[in-house]
């Protein structure tokens, strides 16, 4: 016997053995009701993301302009002076 002809005949005892158990009426609530709930926390967890990214660049941007680590530090110590 094949692999074909053993998932037909597997597939047959299947749909021979009748009409399958009956699923309690109050499944579909239940499913709404908790993919709602994960809906509304995959939202709130996504904006809460957004809002600590938004800050993080906030913050960048406040202390990039008040250190201004581009510009160069001024020297502390002054070149030896040389004679001429």
């Amino acid at each position: 016997m094949s692999q074909q002809e053993r998932r037909e005949a597997a597939v047959r005892r299947l749909l021979d053995a009748g009409a399958p158990a009956s699923v309690p009426p109050d499944l579909h609530a239940d499913a709404v009701r908790r993919g709602s709930r994960a809906l509304r926390r995959r939202t709130a967890g996504r904006r809460l993301l957004w809002l600590l990214l938004l800050a993080a660049a906030v913050a960048f941007s406040v202390w990039a302009a008040t250190a201004q680590p581009w510009v160069e530090p001024p020297s502390r110590t002054t070149p030896p002076l040389t004679r001429w």
